[in-house]
């Protein structure tokens, strides 16, 4: 039996091929949800809990990204993710895409975030 550690760096793995399956048009929408969500929380250059904070800072790399990766690949018929694990190797390399533009949506998700706050103080 293998343990959680070993679960989850197995679930992060297939991180690759949910975001494959989410451009597959023969999947659901609320699979691409969740797919959207688990892609865009893994390559989110700020965590939910921050890296430093002792203990808690590593439980979101540890539970949160896999239980995203769990529900998305639940949500995915088992053709689409059969196709989508092959094609997925072709398309990150070391755990990142090949194309930097993919993080784009994410950063400018971050900076609308950072200037709707610095809006709400100054303003």
């Amino acid at each position: 039996m293998s343990s959680i550690k070993e679960r989850a760096q197995r679930l992060k793995a297939d991180i690759p091929a949910v975001f494959i399956a989410l451009k597959d048009r023969d999947t659901p929408f609320l699979a691409k949800f969740f797919a959207a969500l688990t892609v865009g929380y893994a390559l989110s250059p700020i965590d939910l809990i921050p890296d430093f904070v002792p203990v808690l800072g590593y439980l979101d790399d540890l539970l949160l990204l896999p239980a995203l990766v769990a529900l998305t690949v639940r949500c995915i018929p088992s053709e689409v993710w059969a196709r989508s694990r092959e094609r997925a190797a072709g398309v990150w390399r070391d755990g990142k895409p090949k194309k930097w533009y993919y993080a784009l949506p994410i950063l400018l998700l971050w900076l609308l975030i950072a200037w709707l706050v610095v809006k709400a103080i100054w303003f």
